[in-house]
């Protein structure tokens, strides 16, 4: 029985939406309805409905739903989507304090005006908080390397500082609990010439674009790479797979089941190429996963989220 047919949730000042269909939500446009979606108005109105939710209900914050599955059943509880209040980037120094609804494209964008060296988020798709929540990195460079401090509301409406040692950041993966709802974060950057900076943030995404399903619904990487990582997160060179290549030496690249394919373009990229169901994409995934444990003996771990009833 869902959440939203048993129960009145407390009053907000932002929107509380039942039965949203998270395929609305989510990169590859998949997924049954939220129970309920809380989009607040703004921290205190988090805050104060997170003190009076019930504790039996289930909470997940979502970014912009750009490295998630949704099942086709949907998810139970309250998923919280922070919007524009929740955005905005300022400069202080050496810090680049952004808010967790910010894209990380902008928000690196806005670090190289001030010649400040955030270019690893450029082609990162998803947003600050996410960012946060899962060490995302890119060219050898992690969150946790620039992370210096995040503000949070938990599960009991109180806000929260929390530093490097609170998020226990390793290879994709912190520590936040699920239920805490990242609403800023703080990063430290090196300082470098804007000039230089812009000119690789464009190198990189031309790179990008030449080697990635830009274009295509993807959800980003979909396996994590089976490699040695520091616990902050950076990669170990002497035990450098690569996903792709696993992927690719199983034959498994441009798989297809129903609506869901490997790309032809990236082995990596899960696509919803037209008409994919969740669990197309998911059973998929599990295929790929058990031929290439078959084929190379190591078993790959998901980088996308999936979530939801079946």
């Amino acid at each position: 029985m869902k959440t939203s047919d048993t129960m009145t949730l407390p009053p907000v000042r932002g929107a509380l939406t039942p039965g949203k269909p998270m395929a609305d939500l989510t990169w590859l446009r998949v997924g049954g309805p939220a129970d309920w979606l809380f989009q607040p108005a703004d921290e205190a109105d988090l805050a104060d409905f997170l003190a009076a939710l019930p504790e039996s209900v289930p909470v997940f914050p979502m970014g912009v739903g750009s490295n998630l599955i949704v099942r086709d059943g949907g998810i139970e509880g309250v998923v919280i989507r922070l919007g524009r209040a929740f955005a905005g980037i300022r400069v202080e120094g050496e810090r680049v304090i952004a808010g967790a609804a910010e894209l990380d494209s902008r928000v690196a964008r806005r670090a190289v005006e001030a010649g400040l060296d955030l270019t690893f988020l450029r082609t990162i798709p998803g947003s600050i908080g996410g960012a946060a929540r899962m060490n995302a990195g890119c060219y050898g460079v992690y969150l946790a390397d620039v992370f210096e401090s995040a503000r949070a509301i938990d599960r009991r409406g109180r806000a929260v500082t929390l530093g490097p040692a609170e998020m226990g950041f390793a290879y994709r993966h912190s520590d936040l609990p699920p239920d805490m709802v990242v609403t800023e974060v703080t990063m430290r950057a090196p300082r470098a010439e804007p000039e230089a900076l812009a000119a690789r943030m464009a190198e990189q995404v031309a790179r990008r674009d030449a080697s990635q399903p830009t274009r295509e619904r993807s959800a980003g990487s979909t396996f994590r790479n089976p490699a040695g990582f520091s616990s902050t997160g950076r990669a170990d060179d002497s035990h450098d797979l690569k996903a792709w290549k696993l992927i690719d030496d199983a034959g498994m690249r441009g798989a297809a089941l129903g609506g869901a394919r490997m790309s032809p373009q990236h082995a990596n990229f899960l696509l919803n190429s037209g008409g994919a169901t969740a669990a197309d994409l998911e059973n998929l995934g599990e295929i790929v996963r058990k031929k290439v444990l078959e084929t190379s003996g190591i078993r790959l771990e998901w980088e996308i989220m999936r979530i939801g009833r079946t």
